[in-house]
């Protein structure tokens, strides 16, 4: 991927780096479990974080509204101790926030939470890759289980040869993200999947997309998982989009 390649943008109130992903039919999920079949949906034109939100900007979004900060985990270790993130990992992705956590979040930032047809569509690339750089596992582009060695979660713009052909980061592995849907067994097959999905209208968990650095080759890109919408863990962070409003006035190339 070279430099210049996407249409980038960058957000005015948290300063989230976001790639453009153009309108048009995808196919969406791969057969590779009873509630992802393959099924083409129609999206909207949109942008779509390129990295996960950092820690760096949670802590800009806690100090102007005072909300919690992520400092107790439901499962894992908290990263912040003592309402406070350590310098060193301030790039990287912002775990043990709920659901609810991120959508303060975003509505803090004007952005909103994916939905998980528009996360799948940015992390598959315009091919429908099983993996952001292509069909075949490479452990070696993504943070996971082999790669951590004795950290857990990587900066944000490492592991730039696994970047999606949308010019996303990090969409196998280093954290679970957070979707905006509720998750639903069968909503593939329901009529208003088709365009613009935005998942059912009530449920009992919420779609996280992409694995984690416990993960491993199962982390492909159709990959359903679900949770309840409360918990906090140490491998569950989130990415944002937006419809094109309150940008900087400046474009920015991805780091390469």
């Amino acid at each position: 991927m070279k430099p210049g390649n996407h249409r980038t943008n960058i957000h005015k109130t948290d300063n989230s780096l976001l790639v453009y992903i153009p309108a048009g039919e995808f196919e969406m999920g791969d057969n590779g479990a009873s509630d992802c079949p393959k099924h083409q949906v129609e999206l909207d034109g949109y942008w779509i974080g390129a990295y996960c939100v950092t820690n760096r900007q949670y802590t800009q979004f806690v100090k102007a509204t005072g909300h919690r900060v992520p400092d107790q985990a439901d499962f894992g270790e908290p990263v912040w101790k003592n309402g406070v993130c350590l310098e060193e990992v301030m790039n990287h992705p912002v775990v043990c926030v709920s659901w609810d956590d991120c959508a303060a979040y975003a509505q803090w930032a004007e952005l909103a939470l994916p939905t998980e047809a528009q996360w799948e569509k940015a992390g598959r690339g315009p091919k429908g890759w099983i993996y952001p750089w292509g069909n075949e596992w490479d452990e070696k582009r993504s943070r996971n289980v082999k790669t951590k060695g004795n950290d857990r979660t990587a900066a944000v713009d490492d592991y730039a040869s696994g970047v999606s052909d949308y010019g996303t980061y990090q969409q196998c592995g280093n954290v679970w993200e957070w979707c905006a849907d509720w998750y639903g067994s069968a909503y593939y097959t329901e009529a208003n999947a088709i365009k613009n999905p935005t998942g059912p209208v009530t449920g009992s968990a919420r779609l996280i997309r992409g694995g984690c650095w416990l993960g491993d080759e199962s982390s492909r890109g159709a990959r359903r998982s679900r949770i309840a919408p409360g918990s906090r863990g140490d491998g569950i962070g989130f990415r944002l989009v937006s419809h094109g409003i309150n940008f900087q006035p400046a474009y920015r190339e991805l780091r390469k």
